[in-house]
């Protein structure tokens, strides 16, 4: 299977949040409750009800004020930092390209969160028996054939998928045909040895103004296999214990918690 990945032309979104609807339909997400922070951008943001989101910028120009609209959510890296960092391969890459996540081997640990430069696995805080969530993209429907929802619904083309190598030069083709209105850089090509989902800016406003993160090329797990290699081997066995506690006591609380649950239905 190919290695599909996302360009996402921040000049064609208009915040219809149309992929953001598609993503919660399709994964069956609840909705949040939230509060006017002073901005259109809701929720503010990503969480383990909330895979993708657009988010909203502003920006004053002596001839006026500017909107951009920008699609957020897992990069699916390359060389995922996550999965590098995760102790006991909850997280894993897969061949087209997707980081997926396995409930039934996650810890709890939550080094994940702390391995992803772009922030975004979050934790499902308020529940008994958390675990990881994140975009998927839609690795079900790529299964099947289909495009991810996301793409799917949105209607104006400000997301486009296909394959990894086909979108690099479909994005330096727009890029380069019409320099006075693109942002030079192509983000995701080479940010932290290449991701997945690729982007492309208007001219006047480069990508740390829109909230992205400036990385270098070098992939993170180099950088996580050189940091692991000098702990000591007692805190990987005490890692290891305090993990097979954690797994344990999640299982006693599930079976605990089945019982509960076919009494109510009855």
């Amino acid at each position: 299977m190919k290695n599909v990945s996302f360009l996402i032309d921040v000049t064609k979104c208009i915040g219809c949040r149309s992929c953001q609807v598609a993503c919660k339909q399709w994964n069956q997400l609840a909705g949040e409750k939230t509060v006017n922070t002073g901005t259109h951008q809701n929720p503010p943001i990503l969480s383990a009800k909330t895979w993708t989101l657009i988010k909203f910028d502003e920006f004053e120009k002596e001839e006026g004020v500017n909107w951009f609209f920008t699609k957020i959510g897992c990069m699916h890296c390359e060389h995922p930092g996550c999965v590098s960092v995760c102790p006991v391969g909850a997280l894993e890459k897969t061949e087209t390209g997707a980081v997926i996540y396995h409930d039934d081997k996650c810890i709890g640990c939550r080094y994940c969160m702390m391995g992803c430069p772009f922030r975004i696995p979050t934790f499902e805080w308020d529940k008994a028996l958390p675990y990881i969530r994140k975009c998927t993209f839609c690795y079900d429907r790529l299964s099947e054939g289909e495009m991810p929802a996301c793409a799917k619904a949105c209607p104006t083309g400000a997301i486009t998928f296909g394959d990894r190598d086909e979108l690099i030069q479909e994005g330096k083709k727009r890029i380069e045909s019409k320099p006075e209105k693109y942002n030079p850089h192509l983000y995701g090509e080479k940010e932290v040895g290449g991701t997945s989902v690729l982007y492309v800016a208007p001219k006047d406003a480069d990508f740390a103004s829109l909230g992205f993160p400036v990385l270098g090329e070098r992939a993170l797990p180099t950088w996580t296999h050189n940091a692991l290699k000098f702990v000591p081997g007692q805190i990987v066995v005490v890692g290891a214990l305090m993990s097979a506690f954690y797994w344990l006591t999640k299982r006693k609380m599930k079976n605990k918690a089945e019982p509960e649950e076919v009494k109510h239905d009855e």
